[in-house]
Formats: structure tokens, C-alpha cells, sequence
């Protein structure tokens, strides 16, 4: 069942997802060589609750932290710990809040220290893919136009589109209907109609679009061949004409020119 938002709603998931967008700003600060992913989550799960609101993935199917902190050849999903970051990573963090009983949804890429050319591309193609798809998220349009967008600008660039993995509706809820593939055929799949809200986020690989999942802590993603991966999450609502993107990049794009 995919629910249609009114007007108020989707204000109040725009409150949700601008403090992800703050959020993962005040993460971008701390973003260094030395710092461990657990640091990063501890900041995040702190400002998350002294804004009111709660961290959405905590607990979320026995999730044990607030963000979702992915390294290198991690695609999604990695669980915070003691790993400290090294000169040359890169380290996805995505991050969820709920507060006035609505859900806000992003994820940033980010690059530590000096990173080589060719994953510093392959950050910059998956942003950019994210705009693709947004682009064609409007009122009238179906779900398979914006995968189609998204894996058309990659794949013409040479990178890889995970498939395993998906982008979602939301709401009251972080996972609603429908499902966002990164792939697709245009015209195929649910009609786009106004108030949808959907988060847009692709999972592009630098090698194979070849995932293995781990057994170990039952989350963490990793590309098959260890070669990077980016991720990039707007959430948006369909509208006439243009997307309303309801989450931001503003405040890590001030905190990453001020560092």
C-alpha cells in the first residue's frame, strides 16, 4: 500500500529530515584520520536526542547504533565500532531520525584526507546520479523512470549499480511501499502521483555491482571484489514538475568548505 502525504505531513517530515541533514553535518566536523566509526555514531545518536527527536535505525531489527557508518568496499549497512578512519577511505554515513512522528531519511559519502582520483569520480558520479533521479521524480512519471536515470548515468560512465539493494517509500515509517530500485526501465513500475514520498539513494560500485552480505554481525554489506562503493540518499516528494526534496546537503556542503 503506498500512502499519498498531505500537505502538513510532509512538512513535518521535512522538519524530520532537515535535523538528518544537520545531523550529519555535525558529523562532517569530525570527520579525520584517527577517529573511530563508533565516535561519529556517538555524536550522532547525542544530537539526534538533543534536538527531540529519536534515532531511527536504533533497534530497528536489532540495529544496535544510530547511523549506518560504511568504509571502503562497505556498501551499506556497516555497524559503528572501533575502526579508525584512515588518510584515503571513504566512509558513508547514513543517518535516520523520528520526530513528530515522522521519519527523515539521508546519506552523505564523505571523503578522509587525500583520496585517490578514481574513488574521488566515483563520489562525484554517484552525487550526481541522485540529481538524475530526482530530476525525473514528478507527478505522472513511474518508479522505473527514476531507477532507469540513476543506472543510465553510471553505467554510461563505467561504474556498477547494486542490485540487492533498494531505495523505499516513507513516512510514519522509515520502509514503506514502494520499493526504489537504482536500476529499471522507464515507464515500468508505480505510478509517481503528488504526496508520494520516496528516498532516492544510490548504491554505485567502482568494480562488480557483486555484493556479499556478512554473516558475522548480519549487516554489513560489502562489494564482492573490495573495491569501493559510494552511497548518496535524498528523500523526496513527488510533486508537479519538480521533486520536493525534503532532506539537505547544505550544511555538510558549509561544514566541508569551512574544514
Amino acid at each position: 500500500m503506498i500512502y499519498l502525504k498531505t500537505d502538513e505531513e510532509i512538512e513535518l517530515m521535512r522538519v524530520a529530515n532537515r535535523l538528518v541533514g544537520a545531523t550529519l553535518a555535525e558529523v562532517a566536523k569530525h570527520i579525520a584520520p584517527g577517529v573511530t566509526t563508533l565516535q561519529l555514531d556517538k555524536i550522532a545518536d547525542t544530537f539526534i536526542h538533543d534536538h527531540g527527536a529519536i534515532p531511527l535505525f536504533k533497534g530497528y531489527n536489532g540495529f544496535p547504533n544510530a547511523l549506518c557508518i560504511s568504509v571502503n568496499e562497505q556498501v551499506v549497512h556497516g555497524i559503528p565500532g572501533g575502526y579508525a578512519l584512515k588518510d584515503g577511505d571513504i566512509v558513508s554515513v547514513d543517518c535516520g531520525t523520528k520526530i513528530n512522528g515522522y521519519c527523515g531519511d539521508s546519506a552523505y559519502t564523505f571523503e578522509v584526507g587525500e583520496v585517490a582520483p578514481e574513488v574521488k569520480k566515483l563520489l562525484q558520479t554517484t552525487k550526481e546520479a541522485l540529481y538524475e533521479g530526482i530530476s525525473v521524480a514528478v507527478e505522472g512519471k513511474r518508479i522505473g523512470d527514476v531507477s532507469h536515470a540513476v543506472q543510465i548515468y553510471c553505467e554510461n560512465r563505467g561504474y556498477s549499480v547494486v542490485r540487492e539493494l533498494v531505495g523505499h517509500g516513507i513516512g510514519k515509517v522509515m520502509h514503506e511501499d514502494p520499493e526504489v530500485p537504482n536500476y529499471g526501465k522507464r515507464g515500468y513500475g508505480p505510478l509517481l502521483k503528488n504526496g508520494m514520498c520516496i528516498a532516492i539513494e544510490p548504491m554505485i560500485n567502482l568494480g562488480t555491482k557483486n555484493v556479499k552480505f556478512d554473516k558475522k554481525d548480519g549487516w554489513t554489506v560489502r562489494t564482492a571484489d573490495r573495491k569501493p562503493s559510494a552511497h548518496f540518499e535524498h528523500t523526496v516528494a513527488i510533486r508537479p514538475g519538480k521533486a520536493d526534496i525534503l532532506s539537505t546537503f547544505e550544511m555538510i556542503d558549509q561544514v566541508l568548505q569551512n574544514k
